[in-house]
């Protein structure tokens, strides 16, 4: 009707009026050339385009947009001492392309001691995106994009997100005011062409000198960001003198080009100005990159490598890691119940006390004396039978029925006593021999400070003294309980025998329960779901075998040998299905993959420029398992590692490894756990870290690792 009462022209202007109007009313999106969010509480990052749609053959600027958090910061394409920058992979059309990220300047971000290159608050990276030339107005030209970044606070949180764009191919492009101006403005605030050629020189052993003959001379506060990230130290200061900055070579230091890039910053007239760099090296330099780099100084930690040791100082750290042992979780608890046993017998006799610790002596040298037979004769490492799980299901159903047994769930008569109540010596002299035997079977998942150093040495001595070295561990080990035998002023100490007695006796039931829990746990890492059922089949069956003899004790005699035969075939039956299903073949096939270790590997992340921190390690390792919840889990250690591009690596020897022994005694260890830190300079020696970690020694040693803290002869950091 407007269309018959007005002007054909007048009408048209009317309609494309109402058209714009209705654009407007539009929600925002269907006019942004803006992707959906990938929102994290760290960082919102888009993918912004400067047009609404595109024509053939055009070239168009996109951006990676990120809105990170306060006291948050991404990544340079150079990210300093640690971090890593923000990646872009791009799946465009054919015949489409991407160019590479257009960098803005970065900021120097001091996280003590190190300093990182990137950005904070609102972050636009530039990509110019070309459209084919073949493309036809009608089509839609789409651009996919996965972006990974890494963001950092006091912790490094790694992200990534996936965009989309979907714009219109046109016969003439149109532009997005908004986000055209928003991507312009980052692009004329990106570092400028300098206009002159820097030059870099050596200046004395450690430093290096950069000319900057064209900058301003009221600049100050001026920074050069390398993009080759071997050359200086990025945590130091760069002072300014005669137009040149005085720069820390790195430890690393490495030039394979005679020019190098980057970018200079600094403060004039009270603006913050930012030159795109070309510096020419200084000839010398690049001969002396082409040179063989020195690895880093290697720095040890006591105890002394193995071969450092004499024989007497290996008896020496032999008793002393005996002592230490006793405090180790899994002993505590049987030690403990046999002082309540000395407890009670001091209030009778004096003499059978001294007997009783006398005999548990006897116990924890004849345990030690067949282990370390059995060590030498097939060169194996301490610890050595929990790598077997039939032996390792064997101790499970033990420590639960030692368990039940103190909770007075059952109770058999004296020569079975003395395996179980005897642990309170109620066993008589069996009771107090077979709780020494108990007593070193459970302390050899431990390896206590001193006694890593002690077994190395000891693999590499003949058998006598091997022997003798052993006999050491024994008597450390032994030396406590047998000096509260022989002290009744210590034992006077204690309350007179009453229920506190059966309550404490009672309450260390629960240690005997967990630790059986952590056997059962072991053997299923080492022959997967079949360890676990086997473990719990053997206890079952021995709960039942301990059943049927209590019930029949008083009964005839032949009720006495039926139920002995049963019992033999049970245990005979029981076994029979642990071997079977505990066998090599039912073992879960290792995993592969970056973090297992191998020497190749280490080696290979060595030549990518990379510290390596080693965990050798084992499941029935209670002291490496402490070690990992007390340091190595820790926040501050993941983050130090995120920081300082440190590779973890784990060595399992929770089952048989002829490779992982061999490394072990290398580094003077009969066992677990050890720890290495290699440098990131290929061939370069490891830190061997103390046997009890603390998260500042697995700090410093990681920073030491990055080169950040070695002092090298020259006296440089």
């Amino acid at each position: 009707m407007i269309a018959t009462s007005l002007p054909r022209r007048a009408a048209i202007r009317l309609l494309q009026r109402a058209v714009m109007a209705l654009a407007l009313l539009a929600p925002a999106p269907l006019l942004a050339a803006e992707s959906a969010a990938v929102t994290s509480p760290r960082v919102a990052a888009t993918l912004l385009s400067s047009r609404d749609a595109v024509a053939p053959g055009e070239r168009f600027q996109v951006a990676l947009v990120q809105k990170i958090a306060s006291g948050w910061h991404t990544y340079w394409q150079n990210p300093g001492d640690s971090g890593e920058a923000t990646r872009i992979n791009w799946t465009l059309p054919e015949g489409a392309s991407a160019g590479a990220i257009q960098w803005p300047a970065p900021k120097a971000l001091r996280v003590e001691p190190l300093v990182n290159f990137g950005f904070e608050g609102t972050v636009l990276l530039p990509v110019e995106i070309a459209v084919p030339a073949t493309a036809r107005p009608g089509e839609t030209l789409t651009l996919s994009a996965k972006a990974s970044w890494l963001v950092c606070e006091k912790i490094c949180i790694p992200e990534e997100g996936t965009f989309s764009l979907d714009l219109p191919i046109a016969a003439t492009s149109a532009a997005d005011a908004d986000a055209e101006a928003r991507i312009a403005q980052a692009l004329a605030a990106l570092p400028k062409p300098a206009g002159f050629t820097g030059r870099l020189t050596a200046k004395g052993e450690d430093k290096l000198a950069l000319a900057l003959p064209g900058l301003p001379a009221e600049a100050s506060d001026v920074r050069f960001f390398p993009i080759l990230d071997t050359l200086i130290e990025h945590a130091a200061e760069q002072p300014i003198a005669d137009g040149a900055l005085t720069l820390n070579r790195s430890s690393a230091f490495k030039v394979a080009t005679p020019t190098i890039e980057g970018v200079v910053t600094f403060a004039e007239a009270g603006a913050r100005r930012a030159l795109a760099l070309s510096a020419e090296v200084e000839p010398a330099l690049l001969q002396a990159a082409a040179a063989p780099a020195q690895p880093p100084a290697k720095v040890t930690l006591p105890p002394a490598p193995a071969e450092d040791l004499t024989l007497v100082l290996a008896l020496a750290f032999a008793f002393a890691g005996g002592l230490i042992l006793n405090l180790m979780p899994c002993v505590l608890p049987v030690l403990f119940i046999k002082a309540l046993g000395f407890t009670q017998l001091a209030q009778a006799s004096r003499g059978a006390v001294r007997q009783q610790g006398l005999v548990f002596l006897a116990g924890v040298l004849a345990t030690f004396f067949v282990l370390a037979c059995l060590v030498i004769a097939l060169g194996a490492g301490w610890g050595f039978q929990l790598q077997s799980p039939p032996l390792v299901i064997l101790l499970a159903a033990l420590m639960t029925l030692i368990g039940f047994n103190l909770i007075g769930a059952f109770e058999i008569g004296g020569r079975l006593q003395g395996m179980g109540d005897g642990l309170a010596s109620r066993g008589g002299p069996l009771g107090a021999f077979m709780t020494g035997v108990l007593a070193v079977v459970v302390a050899t998942p431990c390896t206590a400070p001193f006694m890593g150093a002690a077994m190395g040495y000891a693999l590499t001595q003949p058998p006598a003294a091997a022997l003798a070295i052993f006999m050491a561990l024994a008597l450390g080990f032994a030396a406590p309980v047998v000096a509260l035998s022989f002290a009744p002023g210590l034992l006077r100490l204690l309350p007179k025998p009453g229920r506190w007695m059966v309550v404490l006796k009672q309450a260390f039931a629960f240690p005997m329960f967990a630790t059986a829990i952590w056997l059962i746990w072991v053997a299923t890492m080492q022959a997967g779901a079949n360890g676990a059922l086997a473990a719990l089949v053997a206890i079952f069956a021995a709960g039942f075998a301990l059943w049927l003899i209590g019930v029949t004790r008083g009964g005839g005699r032949g009720s006495r040998i039926a139920a002995g035969a049963a019992v033999v075939l049970l245990v005979a039956a029981t076994s029979g299905f642990v071997i079977e299903s505990a066998t090599p073949s039912a073992q879960p096939a290792a995993q592969a993959g970056p973090d297992v270790w191998s020497p190749a590997r280490v080696a290979e992340l060595q030549a990518q420029g990379r510290p390596v921190f080693v965990n050798f390690t084992a499941a029935w390792c209670i002291t490496c398992l402490a070690n990992e919840r007390v340091a190595l889990s820790r926040q501050e250690v993941r983050d130090a590692f995120a920081r300082l591009g440190v590779a973890y690596l784990k060595a399992d020897w929770t089952n048989r490894n002829a490779v992982i022994a061999a490394t072990l005694a290398e580094h003077g260890r009969a066992g677990v756990p050890l720890y290495l830190f290699y440098p990131g300079t290929k061939g370069a020696q490891a830190e061997v870290l103390p046997q009890l970690l603390t998260p500042e020694t697995v700090v410093g040693a990681a920073a030491r690792a990055a080169g950040r803290e070695v002092k090298t002869a020259a006296g440089r950091s």
